[in-house]
């Protein structure tokens, strides 16, 4: 089975929010890095599942660079990249389910897979897990605008999106980069939760 790409195309609003939860998020993804909490090959299996659900053909190039670099089995990748889990180590594979549903959501997980993380996972390593999806989700949300404007150049436009689309996702990054830092630190201190549901 083949990877499908433009899966899912996210509005210029839903990026906002997407970059804004990353980056609100990306401190318990350093930590869990720094404590070993998370190891790479970890990381990039969640990257893997994240970026096979969205559809984005630029993240999958990235990632997949980046997962055979890190010595990733070429099976275990196109499994991740076309959906399955066979060869995922069992201890991860509630985190992988997570990340998969929260993308499958469009970054509105249920209550109770968000509770069974924290049971299987502990606090600590499932906020950097949270991280991890957060990072790759607005990355897919960007990556497939940018392929999309990319595909457009080469004379192959993607139908699902428009010329307009594409270049607002793009350029929209200028403004809401430094918005989503401060957004997320006025949330920090007001102590708003780092996960709602809807």
């Amino acid at each position: 089975m083949a990877q499908e790409f433009y899966k899912k195309i996210y509005s210029v609003k839903e990026f906002y929010t997407a970059l804004y939860k990353a980056l609100r998020t990306l401190k318990y993804l350093r930590k869990n890095k720094k404590s070993n909490m998370l190891d790479a090959h970890f990381i990039e299996r969640i990257m893997l599942a994240v970026t096979e659900v969205n559809g984005c053909e630029v993240c999958t190039y990235a990632h997949t660079k980046i997962a055979l670099e890190q010595g990733m089995d070429n099976q275990e990748i196109q499994g991740l990249l076309t959906g399955t889990t066979d060869g995922i180590p069992d201890d991860e594979l509630k985190a992988i389910y997570f990340a998969q549903h929260y993308a499958d959501t469009r970054g509105n997980p249920s209550i109770d897979s968000w509770n069974e993380l924290l049971k299987t996972y502990g606090t600590e390593r499932s906020l950097g897990i949270l991280a991890a999806i957060r990072m790759i989700m607005a990355g897919n949300i960007y990556g497939t605008a940018l392929s999309a404007f990319k595909s457009r150049l080469k004379g192959k436009p993607i139908k699902k999106t428009s010329i307009s689309y594409e270049v607002k996702m793009i350029v929209s990054l200028i403004i809401f980069l430094p918005t989503s830092i401060v957004h997320g630190i006025i949330s920090t201190l007001s102590k708003r939760p780092v996960i709602e549901y809807q």
